[in-house]
């Protein structure tokens, strides 16, 4: 049969196949279709292979370690709070706010003040004889709670009022509602003392409660009786107003915050303790970070953790005798040796990203307009990158005070040995002081500090006792001995740390509150004028002896630098506080205890 022209011819296996008309156009159709199914396929697999290799980059660091995070490039990186103020209690809240710029309540509040700072609660790391005795030392404490008494008389008649140790203050103003857990605001009475050969470097005396108009002056004025009076007056100036509390409100006030705490908040915490329970407050706000500029955005770091502490007592002993025929180290000579040790084997730690200060970081890059642009990328990448985060790490580190905040650190701050110029030194000691890392413990410190020293004391034929361990016995004839012990009888583990996600209700309310209370002082309006960032104090509070009494521990003073734009002058001369910051710290308290008392999450 022969075919038709218009027939066409398709070859397949090599085979010359002579289609009719007819059948040409569904052998085609099935072609076009089997090559799509191909792209198609070729299409998935490549995206796949890509993806592959672009987590092995990612994740990797270019085929480095496993680093696998979850992170998204927007606001979770550092999340806000809304703006949190009293709706129950709105016009209450807005008649204190106006009442804070009435020349009337300026003077009363001047008078409150500057009054308590005139009283010089100076505390000593040795007190020379225990609280309630009639030593000298412990007057100014009394003057002071008589000055509180005569100061706040509505407090004294209406707030439970429980001392502890004598002089530590616990005020319980009992709520309306017992189902709600209250919450603690704390702060210290004592102060550092005022070094007499310093007083004539002050621009006003340090005990004066000088106003000069812009600034109150005086020790304490900063650090912390300003936090003691502006939550006292907050509370005075509400009841004044009928305030009754639905959810209870706890003060306490320790005494010797300046030299450890043990005989204040050491002993309140107890105390507390029993009156609540174990967790049984919602949240505690004691003193701690502020807010200020930061790259360019107005930030506040409430504290959300702190570090471990321990001080060390390094000891060596050796025979004595006369210094005209000498060793060849004497204990002097082998201490410098062991100090000098310490300080060229200093602890080794990484930035992680679960540290107060990689979070803060991560809030600096997402809301800071004057962040470099290179060092907003390096933090970023940072999230999921091994080597920008050892990059970040290296730039942080340049600063001290950053490198501080992650590391263990050893500090050698006392030292003596020796009675005479002629006598060989029989002891020398001296005092390392340690804050420690997070990452860290009291234990893991110890180890570091005995693993640094032992080479010392091998070579120098010392026995060597640890920590209460046996480090070198004294098998054979030994040079000497060498000590290692905590000073002063006691050890500090690192604080737990607060909750601070989304997920977190009191941080979110504590966010929220201050955001409100920056506003409203500012008579501005937004979300974001003051971004939240978690923080961590460099040193210790009162609150390490609150850990049991709730998760929720807050070390926070409201306030920036205010008007004045210069340094506070706290532990050291020229103490002094802005009177406009002080007025916004009453207003943050008023903010505080009007929200708590009304919220329905806490």
């Amino acid at each position: 049969m022969a075919v038709p022209e218009k027939d066409q011819k398709v070859v397949q296996d090599k085979q010359q196949v002579i289609l009719p008309s007819h059948a040409r156009d569904v052998v085609l159709v099935q072609l076009q279709e089997k090559r799509s199914r191909h792209r198609r396929a070729f299409r998935i697999c490549t995206t796949v292979v890509l993806a592959i290799f672009a987590s092995v980059f990612v994740f990797t660091d270019g085929l480095g370690g496993l680093d696998i995070v979850s992170f998204e490039f927007n606001e979770a990186v550092c999340p806000q709070a809304d703006v949190l103020t009293p709706q129950v209690h709105s016009e209450l809240w807005e008649s204190f706010g106006a009442m804070l710029g009435t020349e009337a309540f300026k003077a009363r509040a001047i008078d409150w003040l500057a009054n308590a700072v005139k009283i010089p609660t100076e505390i000593f790391d040795e007190m020379p004889a225990p609280p309630g005795s009639d030593h000298p030392a412990w007057k100014p404490f009394n003057a002071f709670h008589e000055y509180l008494l005569k100061a706040y008389p509505l407090i004294h008649a209406n707030v439970k009022l429980t001392k502890v140790n004598t002089y530590g203050l616990i005020y319980e103003w009992a709520g309306s509602d017992e189902s709600l857990k209250p919450y603690l605001l704390t702060a210290h009475q004592d102060v550092v003392p005022v070094l007499p050969a310093t007083v004539d470097e002050w621009e006003h005396p340090p005990y004066s409660g000088y106003f000069d108009g812009l600034k109150i002056w005086g020790r304490g004025s900063s650090d912390d009786k300003s936090g003691l009076i502006s939550i006292m007056n907050t509370l005075e100036v509400l009841l004044e107003k009928g305030f009754k509390p639905t959810r209870g409100i706890v003060l306490a006030f320790g005494f010797d915050e300046e030299s450890s705490g043990t005989l204040g908040a050491g002993t309140l915490g107890p105390v507390l303790l029993e009156m609540f329970g174990e967790n049984g407050l919602v949240f505690i706000v004691d003193e701690g970070g502020g807010f200020s500029e930061t790259f360019g955005a107005v930030v506040a770091t409430p504290g959300i953790a702190e570090k471990g502490s321990m001080d060390v007592k390094v000891e060596v002993h050796s025979p004595g005798g006369h210094s005209s025929v000498p060793p060849s180290h004497t204990t002097i000579g082998i201490l410098g040796k062991l100090l000098t040790e310490y300080e060229a084997n200093p602890f080794k730690f990484h930035l992680t990203r679960n540290m107060p200060l990689y979070h803060a970081f991560q809030c600096y890059a997402q809301y800071g307009a004057k962040i470099p642009p290179s060092l907003r990328s390096l933090v970023r990448r940072s999230a999921y990158s091994k080597a920008a985060l050892r990059t970040l790490e290296k730039i942080l580190f340049e600063d001290k005070k950053y490198k501080s905040l992650v590391t263990t650190t050893a500090a050698i701050d006392m030292i003596s040995g020796g009675v005479k110029s002629n006598a060989l030194p029989e002891e020398a000691w001296a005092i390392i002081n340690h804050r420690i890392s997070l990452s860290s413990s009291v234990e893991d410190t110890q180890a570091h500090d005995i693993a640094t020293v032992k080479g010392l004391a091998e070579r120098f034929n010392l026995t060597f006792n640890a920590f209460g361990q046996e480090v070198i016995g004294g098998s054979g004839p030994a040079s000497g001995s060498l000590g290692l012990e905590v000073a002063f009888g006691h050890s500090l583990q690192p604080a737990p740390v607060t909750p601070f996600g989304t997920d977190a209700v009191p941080y979110q309310f504590l966010s929220g509150t201050i955001k409100g209370t920056y506003n409203a002082h500012r008579s501005i309006e937004g979300v974001d004028n003051i971004i939240i960032a978690p923080g961590m104090p460099s040193g210790n509070t009162d609150t390490k002896y609150y850990w049991k009494l709730t998760r929720h521990i807050f070390r926070y003073n409201h306030g920036g630098p205010g008007k004045s734009k210069t340094a506070s002058g706290a532990h050291t001369t020229n103490e002094y506080l802005d009177f406009d910051a002080y007025l916004e710290k009453m207003r943050f308290f008023s903010t505080l205890i009007l929200n708590a008392d009304e919220s329905a999450v806490l």
